[in-house]
């Protein structure tokens, strides 16, 4: 593949990225996908954070994009710490296995530390993370919304070794996707790009067990 480059997203790229993150999602965890409305509205969102959304470009053309949210962790005493959440991350579905995304979350991993942050969480099928560094959150004692409830799906990557320091933690994610549930707007939303059929695929009866299971042991 030819040398691409990564730079920062601009007003200019957000249309090509929204339609970039539709085809990538689209059927992967759900018939259809919304991934592309919630960027759109992330970027409007008080969590959203504009100096970690980064494009790659190859020949004027954008092939993947990675944008982040605040989110929280809060320990056993009460106090918050502030840190990341990726996502949506995608490559243009030719250019996957070619380590575009790994670049782009290096790269931003790399931004991220210089503005003092040290762990990032996300919500994802566990085969496209644990070799990028990830590991169950049982493993780092962080917890989702219930004391001792690990989802399988909920994976930590300190960007900074023994940033958690061995506390218990409860994982607080940020309120920007919640703009999914209202389905109406999606559809809206949706219609204004080039009608695309919505089916079942495989991917999403994995994900389904991913997202609705939990580690014990």
């Amino acid at each position: 593949m030819s040398e691409y480059s990564i730079r920062r997203e601009t007003p200019e790229d957000y249309r090509a990225v929204e339609e970039l993150t539709r085809e990538a999602f689209w059927n992967v965890y759900k018939p259809g996908a919304d991934e592309h409305y919630f960027i759109h509205q992330m970027r409007n969102h008080p969590d959203f954070i504009p100096e970690l959304a980064f494009v790659a470009e190859l020949d004027g053309r954008i092939i993947g994009n990675i944008m982040y949210t605040k989110a929280w962790l809060e320990d056993e005493t009460g106090t918050r710490k502030e840190i990341l959440s990726f996502g949506p991350l995608c490559v243009a579905r030719e250019y996957q296995r070619h380590k575009v995304g790994s670049a782009l979350i290096e790269h931003s991993f790399g931004i991220a530390r210089g503005m003092g942050y040290d762990v990032n969480i996300n919500f994802g099928n566990p085969g496209n993370y644990v070799r990028r560094g990830f590991v169950s959150c049982k493993k780092k004692n962080v917890s989702f919304a219930v004391e001792g409830n690990y989802p399988t799906a909920l994976l930590v990557c300190e960007l900074v070794p023994n940033a958690l320091d061995g506390k218990k933690w409860m994982y607080i994610p940020s309120t920007a996707a919640d703009c999914c549930e209202d389905t109406a707007a999606v559809e809206a939303f949706d219609a204004g790009f080039p009608p695309k059929e919505k089916k079942w695929m495989p991917s999403q009866e994995e994900f389904y067990i991913y997202s609705h299971s939990s580690v014990i042991r």
